[in-house]
């Protein structure tokens, strides 16, 4: 009786993990495989072809985007932006995303080190954060003010100016906000002239 039972049991079809924004042993501060070579210092990735992707909330109703311009922030920089925004929504049901990961190494070189580069050591991991990318998002049954609010203290957290974006905020295309089909089509295009929508104005002939 009890073969049969175990016997039952092993022919039952495998257990699936329901979707997730994650994986079952993700860790986003920090690659789970490391870096096979080193990384350059680089610079992030300018959406210079009109890509308008990462500019928009997927998964929460609320989120946190970069505004002034790109650069990259250190793992660390990130954790206490997630402990911070966990710290103000204590007891409250609610759940955050992260929309980037720590997958950079930096390295550095003490003071004693000849000249030239590539000799440096493992320092920490970070991230390149282009120009208007989601950070985080946010989702629950919380009032907005206090999302709003544990937003804020985040990227006070973190280096640079930051946005507080929602649910069906259009996209932005650079710096500039995307009003509609028209206004992205001309974005594509090669600036001539005024914007769609906005009357010629001639300027007065001086003589």
């Amino acid at each position: 009786m009890a073969m049969q039972r175990i016997t039952d049991v092993l022919q039952l079809p495998a257990l699936r993990r329901a979707f997730s924004t994650s994986r079952v042993s993700f860790d986003w501060l920090s690659p789970r495989s490391g870096e096979s070579s080193k990384s350059r210092k680089g610079r992030p990735r300018v959406p210079t072809g009109g890509s308008t992707r990462g500019t928009t909330l997927v998964w929460g109703d609320y989120g946190l985007r970069l505004k002034d311009h790109d650069r990259r922030i250190s793992a660390q920089q990130l954790k206490i932006a997630d402990a911070t925004i966990r710290q103000r929504l204590r007891g409250m049901k609610f759940r955050l995303y992260h929309r980037i990961c720590a997958n950079i190494g930096v390295y550095t070189s003490g003071n004693d080190q000849r000249m030239g580069k590539g000799k440096g050591s493992f320092d920490h991991w970070a991230s390149r954060v282009a120009v208007s990318k989601i950070l985080f998002e946010l989702k629950g049954n919380v009032h907005e003010a206090i999302l709003r609010d544990a937003l804020r203290l985040a990227g006070n957290k973190l280096p640079g100016v930051y946005e507080f974006v929602k649910k069906g905020d259009p996209p932005v295309m650079g710096v500039t906000p995307v009003r509609d089909v028209q206004h992205e089509k001309w974005l594509r295009q090669p600036k001539r002239g005024t914007e769609p929508g906005e009357a010629n104005v001639q300027r007065p002939v001086q003589t």
